[in-house]
């Protein structure tokens, strides 16, 4: 994903416009059910600590309601057939593709450790000396989950979760895209962990 992703987003910088790129999310899912009828329902259920979020747990149960709207589920507070309990987490660190240092001198920004640094001149990466501080080089992981359990008998009967990572600060747009990953094949998921891609075209800057 890192490479690609990565690719995509130099890329696009530097011609100032894309028409699409990738969210690849690595999925794994379990399921005990055979098949959901027509119509299934569900309602969200909420942890005590999502209850003490309201507005945030609200945002991402509007990205997941897409999602398991997509997958033949439809949300009905008063006659539900399954409980969703959704989870979302993002986390912030340093690129694994920069260098934990960041140089800014005369030929412009780059990249380096300690008397080495690597500089960006519009074709390609150049090496050469330099003493630089510490580098702010974001890298985004994400993960979501959802739950699912037949209310008549509180079983669990569907649980998966989707992992993305990437240089992008746009989570509003990557999460929903997430839960829709999290549910391919559903209700009967391929066996073990596997990559879901889904391609989102963007607008021109």
């Amino acid at each position: 994903m890192k490479c690609a992703f990565f690719a995509l987003f130099l890329a696009a910088s530097l011609s100032g416009c894309a028409t699409s790129w990738v969210v690849d999310s690595d999925v794994k899912s379990f399921s005990s059910l055979a098949a959901v009828p027509p119509g299934a329902t569900y309602r969200f259920e909420r942890l005590p600590s999502q209850q003490a979020d309201a507005a945030r747990q609200e945002s991402l149960e509007a990205m997941a309601a897409t999602a398991l709207e997509k997958a033949g589920l439809r949300r009905d507070d008063a006659k539900p057939q399954y409980s969703a309990q959704i989870g979302a987490r993002v986390t912030v660190g340093l690129s694994p593709w920069a260098d934990p240092w960041l140089f800014d001198g005369p030929w412009g920004a780059g990249y380096g450790y300690h008397g080495y640094a690597r500089r960006w001149y519009g074709g390609g990466w150049y090496g050469g000396p330099g003493f630089i501080p510490p580098a702010a080089n974001p890298w985004y992981e994400r993960e979501v989950s959802i739950v699912l359990r037949d209310i008549g008998s509180n079983r669990v009967v569907y649980e998966t979760r989707a992992r993305n990572d990437g240089p992008y600060n746009v989570s509003s747009t990557i999460l929903p895209v997430m839960f829709q990953a999290a549910l391919q094949g559903f209700p009967n998921p391929p066996q073990g962990e596997r990559r879901v891609n889904i391609e989102l075209s963007t607008a021109k800057k």
